[in-house]
């Protein structure tokens, strides 16, 4: 199926009918039933768990279906959250629990998207690998999306899915991106003071993470191959991936670190810290992109695992209109450091100042630096001389974004609800995601990747896009 097609039949796919707001039925304090978004959640455990559990507890959202290749594992998850110590999650975690147990249980997912009739929206929660065919597979029936981040595994994947996104956007279907700090506060108003000019021309960002160290491997060969244990369906585990022997450490959480399931630190927290810097900036796609690295897992022909620490270089042309009056149009480099790695401290950092080991990013401008940590939190200032006060400058900064409440899965239902913009719809998103891994691919290709105006990447060496096996084609074979 060519693009011209694919537009085409898409755009003749029926989507699934808005849920009415209660506004314009006019109840007053309770739910209408046209106004319960159904909810359907793939991968029950881990994020799902996270994500159905922020949900469960509103009256105008009913978990009616729950698909999980492990369906025990995904229980077990929300029967340890009725378990904790913290009353608000035992609580969340009893009714996820309560969930669960009335809810239509599947092992696969595409079985449950093609028998539940009631669906309105899904949460797709997956490993990275499956998050694409999942995701498009729900947008074609016309289901509302909540996509775990990254989006997708690949630069294709993700120009798929915005396609696809825009497409079913003119029938009203809503999508989310799940970085949830794209709704905090903090985060904002990060964006905000960028785009004021209070740190003057922003002329290069510094994003860093620890990931993976003493998260998931990275830079080990593949474990040997075991029996599958019991309970797990591991040819659907594999999705899109060819047959192969089940490995320990890839399921349930190390599969973040492993090549053909996971992205690796950059695809993983990409999400939370190059989102910041491509969002006030409003960055276009860099014309190069170039990762070092240390060796990869199981050597370079192997690649099992991505290398445990990279730095990669992205150079942008020219900063977008949206960046604000000081930075729009001027070219920028962005840095990214993961696996322990820390750029230079800044020259204008005060005696005893130190960069968080766990994450963080520094805007640096020619009046000063901000830096701020993981999901856009703890925003402080590094001024360029003592004359300048950017602190105090920052709070004279008007409001301009409009602030989330009650988290980013409840924007996602009050969008669908048509109540106000999901936060980080994949319009956004899929592009903020086609950054991050064209470093990953720039990783896989060995050198320097350049990326024409248009988005041709002129030297990829099919790097872009990845095999399907039959049946697994998040275009051709899905519909």
């Amino acid at each position: 199926m060519n693009r011209r097609d694919f537009v085409r039949t898409t755009a003749a796919a029926g989507a699934a009918p808005l849920v009415v707001p209660r506004h314009v039925l006019g109840a007053t304090g309770r739910t209408a039933p046209s106004d319960t978004v159904r909810l359907g959640v793939i991968g029950g455990g881990g994020m799902g768990a996270h994500n159905a559990a922020a949900l469960v507890r509103r009256d105008d959202v009913r978990i009616v279906a729950m698909a999980d290749v492990e369906p025990t594992r995904a229980m077990s998850a929300a029967q340890g959250r009725a378990s904790s110590d913290d009353p608000r999650q035992r609580r969340r975690g009893r009714a996820l629990v309560e969930a669960y147990e009335a809810a239509q249980r599947f092992t696969d997912y595409r079985e449950m998207l093609a028998s539940v009739d009631d669906l309105d929206a899904v949460i797709v929660a997956t490993p990275d690998h499956i998050h694409a065919h999942a995701a498009m597979m729900a947008l074609h029936r016309g289901l509302h999306v909540y996509v775990q981040k990254p989006l997708a595994v690949t630069v294709e994947e993700c120009r798929m899915l915005r396609l696809l996104a825009h497409v079913q956007s003119a029938n009203g279907v809503v999508t989310q991106m799940g970085n949830q700090g794209h709704s905090g506060d903090d985060g904002r108003r990060v964006v905000e003071i960028v785009r004021a000019g209070v740190l003057g021309p922003v002329r290069e960002v510094q994003a860093w993470t620890n990931r993976p160290n003493g998260w998931w491997p990275q830079g080990v060969p593949a474990s040997a191959p075991e029996a599958v244990p019991d309970g797990v369906a591991w040819d659907l585990y594999l999705g899109p991936n060819e047959p192969q022997p089940y490995r320990p450490g890839i399921h349930p959480f190390g599969w973040r670190g492993w090549v053909g399931f996971g992205t690796g630190s950059l695809g993983d927290m990409g999400a939370h810290l190059v989102d910041f810097p491509v969002w006030a900036l409003d960055l276009p796609l860099p014309h190069r992109v170039e990762t070092r690295h240390t060796p990869w897992g199981g050597g370079h022909e192997a690649k099992d695992t991505y290398p445990l620490a990279t730095i990669t270089t992205y150079d942008f042309p020219r900063l977008g209109p949206e960046a604000g009056e000081a930075n729009a149009g001027q070219p920028l480099r962005m840095t990214w450091y993961d696996g322990g790695l820390l750029p230079p401290t800044p020259v204008s950092a005060p005696e005893g100042f130190t960069l968080d080991p766990n994450g963080g990013v520094m805007l640096i401008g020619d009046r000063g630096t901000l830096v701020h940590e993981t999901y856009g939190s703890n925003p402080r200032f590094l001024p360029a001389t003592d004359r300048l006060d950017l602190a105090r400058e920052a709070s004279d900064v008007p409001r301009t974004l409009p602030r989330i409440e009650g988290g980013h899965e409840a924007n996602w239902i009050r969008a669908i609800q048509g109540e106000e913009a999901a936060s980080c719809p994949i319009a956004y998103a899929s592009h903020l995601t086609e950054i991050m891994l064209l470093g990953v691919s720039a990783m896989q290709a060995g050198h320097p990747l350049q990326i024409a105006d248009d988005g041709r990447v002129l030297n990829a060496r099919g790097v872009l896009g990845r095999d399907y096996r039959a049946g697994w084609h998040p275009l051709n074979d899905v519909g």
